[in-house]
């Protein structure tokens, strides 16, 4: 168990915010001018940004920062989050198909996180893995531009996938604000 003198101490690179990750005039997500057209554009608009903030909350660390798990008892490490989201982008397309399942890229239930281990090729390895399920599952989206249209064995709404991508990368943005804090003191935003 973590005592809170094992713990590193709060800070961030804000200047105008001290309590934010970054400032608002350096932060990437930040766009200037009116938001996006139509709900498509708003929906990717935010997925975008949500990726963005995974990479971020990722940004300047070593493999061992990566991979160690600072919430115990959970497995759950900035490293596996990454893995875990290449596992699920793969997994949204077997939503869309109609065919077998595309086989798990790190094979059975929780080896995303058990496999997050503080080697580099680990990290390049999920880093490139997450790009490319992100791309394929992207491309597979754009074929059915028809939010209300219904697809695979399931019938799931364009919509509700859309939605749930957004979900599932906001609620492990969370995750991640509390693990690189415990990891180097960053604090989130």
């Amino acid at each position: 168990m973590h005592r809170m003198s094992d713990r590193p101490a709060r800070w961030t690179q804000a200047t105008v915010h001290p309590d934010m990750w970054t400032d608002p005039d350096d932060d990437p997500r930040t766009n200037e001018g009116p938001g996006p057209d139509g709900e498509p554009a708003t929906l990717r608009d935010f997925l975008t940004d949500y990726r963005m903030t995974l990479r971020m909350k990722c940004e300047g660390l070593s493999p061992e920062q990566l991979a160690r798990r600072s919430v115990p008892p959970s497995t759950m490490s900035l490293l596996g989050l990454v893995r875990h989201l290449a596992e699920v982008e793969r997994d949204w397309r077997n939503w869309i198909s109609d065919g077998d399942p595309l086989p798990k890229l790190y094979g059975e239930k929780d080896a995303d996180f058990d496999g997050a281990v503080a080697e580099q090729a680990v990290v390049d390895a999920a880093y490139a893995d997450l790009e490319r399920e992100q791309a394929a599952t992207d491309a597979a989206l754009a074929e059915h531009p028809d939010l209300g249209e219904r697809v695979g064995k399931d019938e799931i709404a364009i919509r509700e996938l859309l939605v749930h991508r957004i979900e599932e990368y906001a609620r492990h943005c969370g995750h991640a604000d509390l693990l690189r804090e415990c990891v180097d003191g960053r604090v989130g935003q």
